[in-house]
């Protein structure tokens, strides 16, 4: 099932980078009935929004759609190790459980970097699994930024 969940935001993650994006996406899910919330991919450039990122996107949707801020029943599947804005905006939505396939060493912000969830202040810390199809996520973005240097 995760990974089905993962096939998804990897879908997404695709359309991203043929839309000029970088190539990250996500779902949420309710996680008891497994339903797809929200979906989306990056979309920083199309929007001319830095905060425009896929989990962002998907939260706000998640919230709209379900009516409220506490999306506490809610899983998040993403291709890329959340950065720190969008870590501290899966706490502050109370978000279940956190799947992400790319680990992000540089900017990271789960277990890399500012490391959101293990600082004292953090107010809710999901469930966390990295490396869900950890493979196919990582090749996207390094072919991605491989064209770019081209």
């Amino acid at each position: 099932m995760k990974q089905n969940f993962m096939k998804q935001a990897l879908n997404n993650a695709l359309k991203a980078e043929i839309s000029g994006e970088v190539p990250v996406g996500a779902v949420i899910v309710n996680g008891k009935s497994g339903e797809i919330i929200a979906s989306s991919g990056n979309r920083v450039e199309e929007l001319k929004d830095p905060t425009a990122h896929a989990e962002i996107l998907v939260i706000r949707e998640a919230a709209e759609k379900l009516g409220q801020v506490r999306l506490e029943e809610c899983d998040l599947y993403v291709t890329l190790e959340p950065c720190p804005m969008c870590a501290a905006a899966i706490s502050h939505a109370r978000i279940r459980r956190l799947y992400f396939g790319a680990y992000d060493p540089k900017s990271g912000g789960v277990e890399h970097g500012a490391r959101v969830f293990s600082h004292k202040t953090c107010h809710h810390r999901p469930e966390v699994y990295g490396g869900i199809m950890e493979t196919d996520c990582s090749n996207l973005l390094k072919d991605f930024f491989k064209k770019l240097r081209k």
